[in-house]
Order: C-alpha cells, then sequence, then structure tokens
C-alpha cells in the first residue's frame, strides 16, 4: 500500500473519531506567564496533563492579533495570506497617509484558502466567535461577529435565550470589553449547545487590553491571565454537558505575548518635522512600524532621506528593507501594494506610536507591546491540544503559528496543501487509540 493512500485512510479514520474540533485563541497571553508556576492556571495546566503542549509557539511578523490568527487558519506566513495590519491598508493618494480599514470582506482581506473553507467545500459545519479577518466570509455557518448584528441568527437566538439583551447587541461596541468577552463566552457555549459545529473558532480579546493597559507579569495581567482560565473551563464543562467532549479536540493557542515598553517612539513627528510627512507616513505596530512612500515620483530620493533621519533615533534599533522582507515572512513590496517601503523596528523597552502629534519621543508609566520580531522570546505564544485524537502527555519544544491549521485539518480528515507548516503528527494518536 502506498504512502499516500496510508495517509488518506489514516485522514479518514481520523475524521470518523474527531467529530469535532474547538480552536480557543486566548488573545495576548505570554509563554512566559503559562510557564510561570505562580500564576494560577489549573484549567491549562491540566489540559496539558491530560494533552499536549509545546513550551512556546512562534508567532509570524508581525506580531499582532489579525495576521497571527489568520496564520493559524490558513498555514502560511503573511508573505502568502497577505493580512499585515488588523485591517486592509488601503491608500490614501499621493503625499496623503495610508489608512487601515478592518471591515472588509473576508474575500478581499485574506489571500490563501482557509481551513474553514476547506471543512466548508467538504460539508463540514463551521462556526466563529470573535474571530477575525472574517467578515462576511461565506463558508461559516454561524458567526458571532467581533461587532455583533442584530439581525444574526446567533444574536436573535441568544436575545430569544436571555443570553443577551437587544440593547447589549446594539450598542455592544461601546461595552467595557470585560462584558464583551462574556457574551463573546454565551456565545461559543450556545453554538456549541444548539449547533454542535464540526469547527468552532472562538476568540477573547480582553486580555490583551489590560496587557497593553498595564504590561505583562503583574497583578492586573496575571488576574486577566485567571479569568481566561475559567472561560477555558466553562467551555470543556459544555462540551461535556453535550456529551461532545468524547468526540472533540480542544486547542487553546495565542496570538503573541507581551513586552513592557517605557519609551514611546513617535515617528510621523519626526517627519513632520523635517517637512516629510507630505512624502512618506509611518503605521505604529507596537515593537515595529510600517513605513510608506506615498509619493511614487520622487520615492528613492524620500526613502534616502528617511533612511537618514531615522538613523539618528535612539530607540529605533535597524530599518529593515525590501529586499529582505522575505527573510521575516512579510509580502514582497510591489508599487501602490499592501506592503510597506520599510519595516522599523524598536529598542527593546521602546515602542511605536502612529500619532504626528507631541513629542518624538517620550517616557511613559509601564505599558504592555507587541508587534515586536518573531523571534523575540517575549512575543512567543501558547500552544496546548487535548481530548479525542491528542496524544497525552506529547511534550514539543516549540511549534509555529503555521502549524496550527495543518493539525486541525489532519483531525478533521482534510488536506491543506501549498502551506508552510506542517501537521504536527507527534502530537495526534494512531486512529483507534
Amino acid at each position: 500500500m502506498n504512502r499516500y493512500l496510508l495517509l488518506l485512510l489514516s485522514s479518514i479514520a481520523f475524521a470518523q473519531e474527531v467529530r469535532h474540533v474547538v480552536l480557543i485563541s486566548l488573545d495576548g497571553f505570554p509563554a512566559f506567564a503559562l510557564n510561570d508556576p505562580t500564576v494560577p492556571l489549573p484549567t491549562l495546566r491540566r489540559l496539558m496533563k491530560e494533552g499536549a503542549s509545546a513550551r512556546a509557539m512562534e508567532p509570524v511578523n508581525p506580531t499582532v492579533t489579525w495576521p497571527n490568527h489568520t496564520s493559524m487558519v490558513t498555514g502560511v506566513e503573511p508573505a502568502t495570506h497577505g493580512v499585515i495590519y488588523n485591517g486592509l491598508p488601503v491608500r490614501g493618494g499621493d503625499g496623503q497617509p495610508v489608512r487601515v480599514e478592518p471591515w472588509r470582506d473576508k474575500s478581499e482581506l485574506v489571500l490563501a484558502p482557509t481551513l474553514y473553507d476547506l471543512a466548508h467545500a467538504a460539508g463540514l459545519t463551521t462556526a466563529e466567535v470573535d474571530w477575525v479577518a472574517i467578515t462576511n466570509a461565506r463558508t461559516i455557518h454561524w458567526s458571532f461577529f467581533e461587532v455583533p448584528r442584530p439581525d444574526g441568527v446567533i444574536e436573535k437566538e441568544m436575545i430569544a435565550a436571555g443570553l443577551a439583551t437587544a440593547d447589549e447587541i446594539a450598542g455592544f461596541a461601546k461595552l467595557p470589553i470585560t462584558l464583551r468577552d462574556e457574551i463573546w463566552t454565551q456565545a461559543a457555549l450556545h453554538i456549541l449547545r444548539r449547533h454542535r459545529p464540526r469547527l468552532l473558532l472562538f476568540h477573547l480579546l480582553n486580555n490583551d487590553s489590560v496587557h497593553h493597559r498595564y504590561g505583562p507579569g503583574n497583578l492586573a495581567a496575571n488576574t486577566s491571565l485567571a479569568l481566561l482560565d475559567a472561560r477555558v473551563e466553562r467551555v470543556l464543562q459544555t462540551l461535556r454537558e453535550t456529551g461532545l467532549a468524547d468526540r472533540t479536540a480542544v486547542f487553546v493557542v495565542s496570538d503573541h505575548g507581551f513586552k513592557e515598553a517605557r519609551t514611546i517612539v513617535r515617528p510621523n513627528v519626526l517627519l513632520k518635522e523635517a517637512h516629510l510627512d507630505t512624502g512618506a507616513w509611518v503605521i505604529s505596530e507596537g515593537g515595529t512600524a510600517m513605513l510608506y512612500a506615498t509619493r511614487e515620483a520622487t520615492r528613492t530620493a524620500i526613502l534616502a532621506g528617511v533612511k537618514r533621519l531615522f538613523a539618528t533615533v535612539r530607540g529605533i534599533e535597524r530599518i529593515i528593507e525590501p529586499e529582505e522582507f522575505a527573510d521575516y515572512g512579510y509580502p514582497a513590496w510591489t508599487p501602490g501594494g499592501r506592503m510597506a517601503d520599510l519595516v522599523l523596528v524598536a529598542r527593546s523597552r521602546y515602542g511605536f506610536d502612529g500619532s504626528s502629534q507631541g513629542p518624538v519621543e517620550t517616557g511613559v508609566p509601564a505599558s504592555g507591546h507587541h508587534g515586536y520580531l518573531s523571534s523575540d522570546p517575549d512575543m512567543q505564544a501558547i500552544f496546548i491540544a487535548a481530548g479525542a485524537g491528542i496524544r497525552p502527555g506529547a511534550r514539543l519544544d516549540k511549534v509555529r503559528a503555521i502549524d496550527v491549521a495543518p493539525t486541525l485539518a489532519a483531525l478533521l480528515g482534510l488536506r491543506m496543501d501549498h502551506v508552510s507548516g506542517r501537521p504536527l503528527r507527534e502530537i495526534l494518536l494512531e486512529p483507534g487509540r
């Protein structure tokens, strides 16, 4: 029997044994916090003991939310899927700033096939709660969007069931993030109980907000992590109550870690002071920043001037140029395309701000930032898997965000071709075990 046929039969067997996959993303959960025994995380540590885990998961560049969530469902880097911001970069015309628009359709924003596209094509039901880069995705059966819609199917069901009020849904964007996280959790539990999707993508966001405001490794941050642990337990309890637990593989991941910064750099202020603000514009990603030359006719001269200017800024460690982009997983630069002309890299303890007002550099109270290069140990994310089809006690050193989608696909009996990641078969049980 040839190798291809063996793999095919193995995939079919997995699909028969593993009926459901739940991917839970805990935004901004640093690997170093999971590895700190003083942080109370009983549910996650129980899952690690009962299932499989990695010491860390390496994110993609830039280490921000939407690019990494997209890599986790496509198995490729931003160089291929095209998502480099929390939205789509839109050029404003010659000499105008570049803006980021978050609610563009998934079909326009994501340039690679996703796991949920493949699942839908195979006849499997799909659902998402607060996932990203997924606006108007036609391959999602049940959706509770980041900003829910009053006329949405799940929203109406939740209101009828008393799980949310009409006012909460209508004014959702203005609710505190703690309450939004709770409603997203209720939505995920409702979808599991009522619709039992084969694939559920579930994303929680409060922890990211807490870490941005207070930084990592303190009382506020660790309390936020403990709350996430309790929310994961609610998902597991729902799987037990619905009888789904024995046929479900649960993955708990994050998209990036966090780093404390004490000084903020505002490149757009420096461009303005140097009278380059009509020829260049910077979009901050936290620990890195993207610079666009916005006048094509004078691009070469603008970039030469910008590089000289930024070489004098203490908080900028280095500048990544287009010939290096592939080494970092960034898309190639093309005229008028999505990718910036240069990437600025902040020094440790520094972060970027996109404002064009205020001092070029300013000290700030301790705050949290991500977006630093993915090789930074503080940017490492978490990876835990347990349940049906997962080998108990499997321990890996480091996995990659691009490995998540192929691994989930293997559990669902799907093939992901033309991906950069690989199925983590060392954490998967053989069929029938």
